[in-house]
């Protein structure tokens, strides 16, 4: 732990969101520790799946620790239903109240923030562009996606195919075990219902009455945040893969990832939840210097 890092003051505490009571970790940046510029923008991450605050790993622990050793307030927290807060569970597309009483709490708590930056994990980070695209909050200046979650069967079915079984086909153990059955044989079928998958029914045409999918709200999102947006994928991750792929395929995705201001990293030899202590301190670095950049252009 740098002197920095050791610096940094954390306190727990509880605030509310819709008759609920959610549990923060609000990380204090040390007096001395960054510039005041950076102490102005605080960062709400948003937990991604079935984690608390702490993340796997602790990976949220060490972020937030990092960020705050750099000069930021860090809030990570328990959305209603998970860890320490109370209610029921609510899905990703159903967490906007509670990241907006996040952002509430962390301004209120610490009165000299004046921006607000959210990061997300997964679904976590597709929360996070969702409640951009329903709010409108000016308070939120950016938004760090690391691979973002945008799942469907036949985006899971595609990435699977290209991603796995086109390494695997191209392996003589592989159709030396089809040849003997067992192992091979049982790959062989998973194919063949990835490769129905895919060729399944095109989903039907949005219509007035129906919701928009949280995919195209998130695309509206980025292409509002333009250089604001931060994205992080992990190189040894399906679900990154299956982002990359959606993009691919999206002309609005393309349209709002157009830009040369924002920031794209990819850490090839990451998993999802960046789970070593290397790539849990890459990710802080990038996630550092993105806000050092978004906090100068503000200056």
């Amino acid at each position: 732990m740098t002197a920095a890092a050791a610096m940094v003051r954390e306190e727990a505490f509880a605030f509310g969101c819709e008759g609920q009571t959610l549990l923060g970790i609000l990380h204090h940046p040390a007096a001395a520790g960054g510039a005041a510029q950076a102490a102005r923008t605080g960062v709400v991450v948003i937990v991604g799946g079935p984690q608390y605050r702490a993340g796997s790993h602790r990976q949220f622990v060490h972020l937030a620790r990092a960020l705050a050793a750099a000069g930021h307030p860090v809030l990570r927290f328990d959305v209603r239903g998970m860890g320490d807060s109370s209610g029921a569970l609510h899905d990703f597309e159903q967490i906007t109240p509670d990241i907006g009483a996040a952002i509430d709490a962390l301004v209120e708590r610490v009165p000299g923030v004046r921006n607000v930056a959210l990061w997300g994990l997964c679904d976590g980070a597709s929360a996070a562009l969702l409640y951009v695209h329903e709010r409108a909050d000016p308070r939120v200046v950016g938004v760090s996606i690391a691979n973002p979650w945008v799942r469907s069967e036949r985006l899971q079915a595609q990435t699977r195919v290209k991603h796995y079984y086109r390494d695997r086909l191209r392996s003589a153990d592989f159709w030396r075990k089809l040849l003997r059955g067992g192992i091979g044989l049982a790959a062989a079928r998973d194919l063949g219902r990835a490769m129905r998958a895919m060729a399944g029914p095109t989903p039907a045409p949005t219509t007035a009455d129906a919701p928009v999918h949280y995919t195209v709200r998130m695309a509206h999102a980025a292409r509002a945040l333009g250089p604001g947006l931060q994205i992080i994928l992990s190189g040894r991750d399906y679900t990154a893969r299956e982002f990359e792929e959606h993009v691919r395929a999206d002309p609005l995705w393309q349209s709002a990832l157009g830009r040369q201001d924002q920031s794209w990293d990819s850490l090839p030899e990451t998993d999802h939840t960046f789970s070593s202590a290397a790539a849990r301190q890459e990710v802080a670095i990038l996630t550092r210097k993105w806000l050092d950049r978004s906090t100068e252009r503000r200056a």
